[in-house]
């Protein structure tokens, strides 16, 4: 039985699940996904980079209840990492139209996701070197990955590293090479739904599905 470890890239598959299907399937199992893809094999881990939601309260709160249901209903297999967004200025200014820096009090500023691209390829690599792991699963169609996976291939030349890709996307960016992919499909998603109410049995605590994801 082949040991899997897999590697999620937490916003690539959010807007990749509410592009296809709108909020039907944001209340994912993401153990149970990884194992309804790979039923024959064992699933060591599951490590899942997302990053807090800023300037969005409501979706914000919802992704913190999904966060919470996910590590009370998963138990060590599922290993969450949340990164961070920074306040990003936006060019050129919509008031004074320049490219650069402005002092203008309604400037428009958005939001610039960090590390959680960088901690996922980081993470990647490093246990395809010291872990042991037969086989990789990126859950991701973003390109950016395409260095990461060629690090593991320069680790560990003969260590298989598989796409899974999230709704919407067909195929590999050229970029990756000496890579395998498929596509996850309706089916999977809607078989790796969490409980509507999940329980804390250490705590009593309880999260319920956002009505919004119904």
């Amino acid at each position: 039985m082949v040991n899997v470890a897999a590697y999620i890239d937490g916003f690539n598959l959010y807007y990749g699940m509410k592009s296809k299907f709108g909020r039907r399937y944001l209340w994912l199992d993401l153990v149970k996904l990884v194992q309804t893809l790979r039923p024959d094999d064992n699933v060591i881990t599951v490590r899942y980079f997302t990053a807090t939601v800023k300037g969005e309260p409501d979706a914000a709160a919802n992704q913190t209840r999904y966060i919470s249901a996910l590590r009370a209903h998963s138990g060590p297999v599922l290993d969450v990492r949340v990164a961070w967004f920074k306040t990003r200025t936006l060019a050129p200014c919509k008031v004074c139209a320049q490219h650069f820096q402005c002092e203008c009090p309604r400037r428009s500023r958005g939001w610039e996701e960090k590390e959680t691209d960088v901690a996922l390829a980081a993470t990647m690599v490093a246990d395809a070197a010291v872990e042991p792991i037969d086989l990789s699963l990126l859950i991701s169609a973003d390109s950016d990955f395409a260095p990461a996976v060629s690090a593991v291939k320069k680790v560990r030349p003969q260590h298989p590293v598989i796409m899974a890709m999230p709704p919407g996307n067909a195929k590999p960016h050229k970029r990756f090479s000496d890579v395998g992919h498929f596509s996850i499909n309706e089916t999977a998603l809607r078989q790796s739904q969490l409980p509507a109410v999940v329980l804390n049995s250490r705590t009593g605590e309880e999260w319920h599905r956002p009505k919004k994801w119904t």
